[in-house]
């Protein structure tokens, strides 16, 4: 039987639930309506360490999201919703606002058990990722957004440490005067509003202001949410000078399901694990961040171009309340059942860029950035009264500086060739001072440095329709700060033992565009071996701590197609095939609980890394006559099974489903009426949506059940 729904912490709303026939609420305007002009296509560049050039152009593998397919994906609340064009790249929403956005890049960032781990996040130039390797998403503005950019291979290195891959979001400067209104809402009591305003004012000043806020009541018992999202750009562009001023805020108390086992996915999938219900398993997170950015161009025969400076600052507040029984609590050595942290941060980048006739280019610069974190541990639990807050376990201060110096050299050859190189130095401090000695002393230090080198070869031939390249370079992961917090054998102080991984990456692409066919295609072939992999290797009592697994390999390919055969017919599609598999012999954890002596087991090589899919696919097909202002799509996607533990011995079963969704353009007066509507998993099969990679209790599976509907509602008006 389904688990019945519990009161809500969070006010719910209660439209019907699952599917309803969504896109007859569009039908009259998709069958009749004013025309609108078309507009004209964007000019789609990239920035790749100080420069910018069309995506076509790299000598990587990267994609570009513009702002309509943002809006076209739903309702512009997880990044996940838009990127699943993208190759190479896992982007699944848990249907969980009380965890993180599951991003990997080939197969980097697929085990991480908190945060977004393997990849560098960037908003308009100013990092989410934190020094310590752990990321952010949930502050990001998608609706303000000009484009998505999605860097893969070896190139990503220059970035910093942890970088897997590179995703930044780029903010569309205002172009005319006008607000907006949106409104949404769908299944599962989904609301959402929205207000923007945004202008160009005088002397090449601009500003553009966003308040957004949502409710769900989830998509199980106990996943009830809110989202608060303020956002505030200020900027001036002239012929010499370009300034940016971000400022945001994000608030999300959320409340956890936590994950099902096999059994429980198999018997009801909309049901929520008991312990969630027992200890009211949520998290509360709030966030502010700050951020300039200021690039000076300079006019003239010298070889100096470019100067750009960036400079942020934020903090971070979360609590989290986890389903730890009592008893494992109140043992002497255990921090408790909450974690409560709070998190300043902040960094600074500079670089230059000189350029040569002949083309011959270098950029140049340094960053650094800084982390301070107090970190507190309760108890969850009063007596007999469970979930809430109760006696003090854990107080440490922790402090993380890394700093890095950088250069990219691009140089023509002739012929069409083009050779880069680049190098990335970097070194990190962390300290943790522990004020809560009761069960040991866990203050400590470490220091890690790394060097990234990366280099291409690249032939244009003439013509412009050919681009076809060969690049390599070396990563560096840093252990994050939660990582380094326990060690394995009980003892009080950082896990010393752990060891940055290091990576070696070789990619081989081409890229294809035949402007008569409107056709552009993309193939990268791709091979990266790690060594000292970081994995878990205890679990017990609500404490994971990590381990060095030893060496991998992750080899693939990854294909993207964009066709338009049709003025009115638009056709993109995407494939990914990887093989990430353990290359050593390692010992890993088999549940709970799992210490150094019950509970392990020895993994042998050639397994499966947990979390990575063998295989991934996905078309999209739009209609969209000139002129009408309407569209209607469909969107299938396909993902192969994922191992969700070390061992391989349970696995997300595959899954195909299909989307539809429908929009229309009215204008009205001197405004614009947009209706939008989508319908997602046509079929009604449930299916794991993402896992939670080696859950000690086995709940490893987060579905996905119904017809989840969106309709949307949106008012542009100038003024």
């Amino acid at each position: 039987m389904r688990t019945p729904r519990p009161r809500r912490a969070v006010r719910p709303s209660t439209p019907a639930r699952h599917h309803v026939p969504v896109l007859a609420a569009l039908a009259a305007a998709l069958m009749a309506g004013p025309t609108l002009a078309q507009a004209p296509a964007e000019t789609i560049v990239i920035s790749g360490n100080g420069t910018e050039r069309r995506a076509f152009d790299a000598p990587f593998a990267v994609t570009v999201i513009n702002a309509d397919s943002l809006r076209d994906a739903g309702p512009m609340v997880n990044l996940s919703e838009a990127l699943t064009l993208v190759p190479g790249l896992v982007a699944n929403a848990r249907n969980n606002y009380a965890q993180d956005l599951q991003l990997s890049s080939r197969g980097y960032g697929a085990r991480a058990s908190f945060g977004i781990r393997g990849l560098r996040l960037y908003s308009d130039g100013i990092p989410a990722t934190m020094p310590d390797g752990q990321g952010q998403v949930a502050h990001f503005d998608l609706a303000g957004a000009q484009r998505v950019e999605v860097l893969r291979g070896p190139f990503s290195a220059l970035y910093g440490s942890s970088s897997g891959g590179v995703l930044s979001v780029v903010s569309a400067p205002p172009t005319q005067r006008r607000g907006s209104l949106d409104l949404d809402v769908g299944a599962d009591g989904f609301q959402q509003l929205r207000l923007v305003a945004e202008a160009p004012l005088a002397a090449g000043w601009h500003a553009r202001a966003l308040a957004s806020g949502l409710r769900t009541d989830g998509p199980r018992p106990h996943s009830a949410a809110q989202r608060t999202l303020a956002n505030l750009r200020v900027g001036r562009s002239t012929e010499t000078d370009t300034l940016t001023v971000v400022l945001n805020h994000a608030e999300q108390p959320a409340q956890d399901p936590l994950g099902l086992t096999r059994t429980q996915f198999e018997a009801d999938p909309g049901q929520t694990a008991t312990p969630a219900l027992q200890f009211n398993t949520r998290k509360s997170a709030r966030q502010t961040q700050a951020g300039a950015s200021w690039r000076h161009r300079f006019g003239g025969d010298g070889a100096l171009r470019e100067l750009q400076a960036a400079a942020y600052t934020g903090r971070r507040a979360v609590t989290q309340w986890q389903a730890i029984p009592v008893a494992t609590q109140a043992a002497p050595a255990h921090p408790g059942g909450v974690i409560d942290f709070d998190r300043d941060y902040g960094g600074v980048d500079l670089r230059a860029v000189w350029r040569w006739a002949g083309g011959t280019q270098l950029v140049a610069g340094f960053n650094v950035e800084q982390q301070d974190e107090d970190r507190r541990g309760y108890e969850n639990f009063i007596g007999p009264t469970l979930g809430v807050s109760g006696a003090l376990r854990r107080q440490e201060s922790s402090r993380l500086r890394n700093s890095d110096v950088y250069a990219q050299a691009e140089q023509p050859l002739g012929a069409g060739f083009t050779a880069t190189a680049g190098l990335r130095h970097g070194r990190l401090q962390l300290s943790t001072q522990d004020a809560y000695l009761r069960n040991g002393d866990d203050s400590g230090s470490q220091r890690l440095r790394y060097t990234n080198p990366v280099a291409a070869l690249q032939w244009a031939p003439a013509g412009g329709g050919w681009n076809l390249y060969l690049s390599a370079g070396r990563g560096f992961e840093t252990p994050t700060l939660g990582e380094l917090a326990y060690r394995p054998d009980g003892a009080p102080g950082l896990n010393s033992a752990l060891r940055a991984q290091s990576s070696r990456q070789v990619e081989a692409g081409a890229k294809w565009r035949a402007p008569a066919l409107n056709l552009q295609a993309e193939l990268a072939l791709f091979d990266a071996r790690t060594s000292n992999e970081i994995g878990v290797l205890t679990n017990a009592g609500g404490r994971s701590t990590f381990q060095n697994v030893g060496r991998t390999q992750r080899r693939g390919a990854e294909l993207a197609l964009r066709w338009q055969p049709h003025p009115a017919w638009r056709v993109q599609a995407a494939a990914t095939t990887l093989s990430a598999r353990y290359l050593d012999a390692f010992i890993a954890c088999t549940g709970v609980p799992c210490t150094a002596t019950q509970g392990r087991v020895t993994v042998a090589p050639g397994g499966r890394i947990a979390g990575t899919q063998p295989r991934s696919a996905a078309l999209q097909l739009a209609w969209a006559p000139p002129g009408t202002g309407r569209e209607v799509g469909l969107e299938l996607r396909q993902q192969g099974a994922v191992a969700v533990n070390d061992r391989n011995t349970d696995f997300a079963a595959s899954a195909t489903t299909a989307a539809l969704r429908a929009s229309q353009a009215l204008p009205l007066g001197p405004g614009t009426l947009t209706l939008r509507a989508r319908l997602e998993n046509l079929s009604g099969r449930p299916y794991v949506g993402s896992v939670i990679v080696g859950d000690a209790n086995g709940r490893f599976f987060e579905p996905v059940t119904g017809r989840p509907w969106l309709l949307q509602a949106q008012w542009q008006q100038p003024f």
